[in-house]
């Protein structure tokens, strides 16, 4: 009869981060022990570790834990003699954690541990890499300054990255262990949490949403809504950068558009009626064209960032507009817009060039010498992007052929005398080894 061999269950590490909780350390910690079995049951995991990490605490934060840890061994203490931070404290009880799936929640007695048994589940049965606890559900206890910081943040998040995350800086959630490696580098302060979630946004990575309920702190809060909410940000501006560049530079890109194309209505439609231009409309048309080439310097950096990324990281999918932009200003095209640009203002001032040839002087209207120069300058920002577009594919090819030689040299390394690949027969004294039981 065929044995059914079933995985094993993961284990599941909590981490704790404290500072100065020793009104509610103790308690947080018992709750999770408490809590085990249910999340042993619901979330289909083998065991539950319990990590509390003291970040610099002053008061009896580290003596109350480590006193529960000596009479419980599901529970580990580690002390920081001075403040790191609270990411900090997380990536160190990520670091010394045994668990497949990890977790973490706030000291403060604001989250309820038993939320991990759904959170865990959640994680195995959707084969995503993180889950975040929601806390903005109908009840929960969240301060409205927070609660409206939490919107906007989520708000700006699902508009640059086109997810949709209702709570981007919960203090308690589940990731898988191998996803930190697409992760990290993480912050070590309070904007962890946010950095986290925009990182993983951003990189693709499946997430889930599993509302909790969210209690009135313990004691006072360790955030700092003006300063941490401006860490907050940058985190996510840090994570656009580094996963979709593009995005930002196009939407950089389409508010030069629109605001060129509002500013320079005017000139326009009083030309089209009167076929001539006022001479203080050239202030508006340097802005125009300051405006409609800086949108092409932006949506062409973009695209070469996202080009130069493609390097590091291999893209699951790219978007609508992230392909079309490619296709657009793709190095071809790039010299064809340069040589376009380029005839079209030698087109324009041909005549004043001419005129000067023959004369000595020039009475060519300013608005042709304007257009021209601003089509020159596109011209040459084309032909630098597209010389820079080759200068990434050279990388590229030397890039795949390192990664083909060194894959090509692990594939021949020498294995007892033999090269990997080859058929290889063992010699008669290794086959005896392997036929003869061995010796006690």
């Amino acid at each position: 009869m065929t044995r059914v061999l079933r995985p094993a269950l993961p284990r599941l590490s909590i981490v704790i981060p404290a500072l100065n909780e020793e009104g509610s350390i103790g308690t947080t910690i018992q709750r999770c022990l408490d809590a085990r079995e249910h999340i042993k049951r619901v979330g289909h995991v083998s065991g539950v570790e319990i990590i509390a990490v003291s970040d610099g605490s002053t008061d009896r934060t580290p003596e109350i834990a480590r006193e529960i840890a000596s009479r419980e061994h599901a529970v580990k203490v580690i002390v920081f003699e001075k403040n790191r931070g609270y990411g900090a404290a997380i990536k160190e009880g990520f670091r010394q954690a045994s668990g497949e799936l990890l977790s973490f929640l706030d000291a403060d007695g604001t989250c309820d541990p038993i939320c991990f048994g759904d959170m865990c589940r959640a994680l195995q049965d959707n084969d995503v890499s993180l889950v975040l606890g929601s806390r903005m559900g109908p009840g929960n206890q969240m301060p409205r300054i927070r609660r409206l910081g939490n919107r906007l943040y989520a708000l700006l998040l699902g508009f640059l990255s086109g997810e949709a995350v209702s709570d981007t800086a919960s203090g308690m959630r589940v990731i898988h262990r191998e996803a930190l490696r697409q992760l990290y580098p993480l912050p070590d302060g309070m904007h962890f949490t946010p950095a986290m979630s925009a990182r993983a946004i951003m990189s693709g990575l499946r997430i889930v949403e599993v509302p909790m309920p969210y209690a009135e702190r313990v004691g006072a809060s360790k955030l700092r809504v003006l300063k941490d909410g401006v860490r907050f940000l940058v985190s996510i501006g840090d994570a656009l950068l580094l996963y979709r560049p593009g995005r930002l530079f196009g939407l950089a890109a389409a508010l030069c558009v629109l605001v060129g194309w509002v500013w320079g209505l005017y000139p326009v439609e009083f030309y089209l009626r009167n076929h001539r231009l006022e001479e203080w409309m050239i202030y508006r048309l340097l802005l125009c064209g300051f405006l409609f080439t800086s949108s092409f310097i932006l949506v062409s950096a973009g695209v070469l960032a996202e080009h130069m990324l493609s390097l590091v990281y291999r893209r699951r999918r790219a978007s609508f507009w992230s392909q079309l932009s490619a296709l657009v200003f793709s190095r071809r095209n790039l010299w064809l817009y340069a040589v376009t640009a380029s005839v079209v203002a030698l087109a324009l001032v041909w005549a004043g060039l001419a005129e000067y040839a023959r004369t000595a002087h020039v009475t060519l209207h300013w608005s042709r010498v304007m257009a021209a120069v601003f089509l020159l300058q596109t011209a040459v920002l084309a032909a630098v992007h597209a010389v820079t577009h080759e200068v990434v594919n050279l990388w590229r090819g030397q890039l795949d052929y390192s990664r083909s030689v060194e894959r090509s040299s692990r594939a021949e390394q020498p294995v007892d005398g033999e090269r990997v690949g080859r058929a290889r027969v063992p010699s008669a004294s290794t086959a005896a080894r392997r036929e003869s039981p061995a010796l006690t």
